[in-house]
């Protein structure tokens, strides 16, 4: 939910803020209704406290066995006028609530300010794979070795669904758990294993909700969603408390199968795993104090390299422009990868500071022991990493003129010591 303090009282910037992101909202409108709402709830709370003091003035009346109707009659007019009221009331509040879930979170100062060609490398990492030889698709790749069948996978599900085999299956299942391994050993964070489907509230204060809700997967029956991502369920670990000060950071980590039915996406590249509606990823999620979040934001961004230096994928990072910013983020840096077979760079981690945004939305505080009253923690979440476009990097990048697949030394141990995926080792 957006803060409506800040409309009432900055509007300029807000207006500035959505500008930037390229979004059109009438924010006079909900100005005009919050000044009704506002209206009227100072009536009530007027009401109410004549009714207060009707009550004490009767409560003396009775208590000196003096002629209390007249008061009793006064006391429940003024019940009548405030139940009148109170529907009024919550009908705005309804309307003025809905307006403000709609309305995105304001970018950094720091964001570029313009379309996705704003967005700026800010540093980049390894050599971009050379072959002397003609290199494949991961699809290619994937078909010749067997380990992927996107056919059978379409007559399973549909298209842009994933059916790993024999050792294309074992390397996925390395990579999500060598990703968990280091965030855990190495970065400080807490495994969770959390459900895969959530409730409309978890949704909602994540931010998917009501925005995006066409991209979801929705059981109708429950109104439940498949989750987009692991941000989901982890944020809303804590909706609705009050965290203690000294415990914060919280540091969450999470593997899950992402469930996206990537609606308006079509007519971009789709072909093998590089749009999927159904693929594995392991999320970071941050709990953070306000004044640390951006501090947190670039140790995010340095976790979610370390595995694609542990890899050895050359990589760069990405500052996003303020008109690619996701609806929730205040400051997101991509990392994309890049595949020799495609030639392209495909983002494989996503890392965003929402600051309280998401907290307002979830009802996340804080509170320390010299703290005068709960303070709203600021949220983040990054991709550690987000496959099938991880595999894709693997596999494009590690293969040999022959059509094998090196596999990666930090990998071996979760594949019990293959070396290379290869045709007779299938």
């Amino acid at each position: 939910m957006f803060d409506i303090k800040l409309i009432r009282e900055r509007i300029d910037l807000v207006k500035s803020g959505l500008t930037a992101k390229n979004v059109k909202i009438d924010l006079d409108k909900v100005v005009d209704k919050d000044k009704i709402l506002r209206g009227i709830q100072s009536k009530i709370d007027d009401l109410r406290n004549e009714k207060n003091k009707a009550s004490d003035e009767i409560g003396l009346l009775i208590k000196n066995k003096a002629d209390a109707k007249d008061k009793i009659a006064a006391m429940k007019e003024i019940g009548q006028k405030i139940s009148e009221l109170e529907p009024e009331a919550k009908l705005l509040q309804d309307e003025v609530n809905k307006f403000l879930l709609s309305i995105p979170n304001l970018p950094h100062e720091s964001v570029p300010v313009g379309s996705p060609e704003k967005n700026k490398v800010v540093r980049s990492w390894g050599e971009e794979k050379k072959f002397n030889f003609t290199p494949k698709n991961h699809i290619e790749l994937a078909e010749s070795l067997d380990i992927i069948d996107f056919k059978r996978a379409t007559k399973i599900t549909g298209s842009h669904f994933i059916l790993y085999k024999g050792a294309g299956a074992r390397l996925e299942r390395a990579l999500y758990n060598f990703f968990l391994d280091v965030h855990t050993s190495e970065h400080g964070y807490t495994e969770v294993f959390t459900p895969f489907v959530v409730n409309r509230d978890s949704m909602t204060g994540t931010g998917q909700l009501p925005k995006m809700e066409e991209d979801m997967y929705r059981l109708e029956a429950d109104d439940l969603f498949l989750i987009p991502t692991a941000e989901v369920p982890v944020t809303n670990i804590h909706r609705d408390e009050i965290l203690n000060e000294e415990d914060l950071p919280i540091l969450y980590t999470a593997y899950s199968p992402c469930f996206r039915r990537e609606a308006g996406s079509y007519g971009k590249d789709t072909r093998g795993l590089v749009r999927v509606h159904q693929f594995d990823k392991v999320e970071m999620v941050k709990f953070v104090k306000p004044e640390n979040s951006y501090d947190e934001l670039e140790k995010l961004v340095n976790n979610a390299e370390k595995i694609c230096q542990l890899l050895d994928i050359p990589y760069r990072v990405l500052m996003l422009a303020t008109g690619d910013l996701s609806f929730a983020a205040a400051k997101c840096y991509d990392l994309e990868a890049h595949a020799a077979g495609l030639n392209k760079w495909l983002e494989i981690s996503s890392c965003s500071n929402f600051e309280d945004f998401q907290a307002r939305r979830a009802n996340i505080k804080f509170k320390g022991k010299e703290t005068k009253k709960p303070t709203l923690v600021h949220t983040l979440n990054g991709s550690g990493l987000a496959l099938a476009r991880t595999m894709i990097a693997i596999l494009e990048n590690n293969q040999t003129k022959e059509g094998d697949i090196i596999i990666p030394k930090v990998l071996r141990p979760y594949m019990n010591g293959l070396e290379k995926i290869s045709k007779k080792e299938v």
